[in-house]
């Protein structure tokens, strides 16, 4: 549900989400990068780093503002496709898809443009699964990881 991304949900030691809100307050308080963590189901890992993360208020549906600079082994799903996209949960629809409702589509809620590049909050799937979490650089279209965490820290 739309309330429960805007507020957060989970527990620190597991399956988290700070919230929107809290991203928003704290990517507009200073300068912030963003950590990828990426691991598929044999082990392999890999990081994506975004030098200046940037998530919009409420107003803007917690648009993704800005990602600065790319550097890392996942490669680029992120910046190239969802950059300036608005937040969708199956609830509260944002995405561009003519065919309906992304989040509902991929069981996830995410920045979705036509639909994604990247699916962090999809489905925990194992393996080749369409409708998991995903990061198409990383592992071709329809894997679903094991592991993703994304981390934010101030920069200045």
């Amino acid at each position: 549900r739309w309330s429960e991304y805007e507020r957060g949900f989970g527990n620190m030691n597991g399956e988290f989400w700070l919230g929107l809100s809290k991203i928003h307050e704290l990517t507009y308080s200073r300068r912030y990068e963003l950590l990828v963590l990426l691991e598929d189901w044999e082990g392999v890992q890999a990081v994506a780093r975004y030098s200046d993360f940037l998530v919009a208020g409420p107003k803007e549906k917690y648009m993704l503002r800005s990602l600065g600079n790319f550097s890392g082994s996942a490669g680029d799903s992120l910046m190239e496709y969802h950059l300036g996209m608005k937040f969708s949960t199956f609830d509260n629809n944002n995405d561009l898809s003519p065919d309906g409702n992304c989040a509902i589509g991929w069981y996830g809620a995410w920045w979705y443009r036509l639909c994604h590049r990247s699916n962090l909050n999809g489905k925990y799937m194992q393996g080749f699964d369409r409708a998991g979490m995903d990061w198409r650089t990383f592992r071709p279209n329809g894997y679903s990881l094991r592991k993703s965490r994304m981390m934010i820290r101030a920069v200045d």
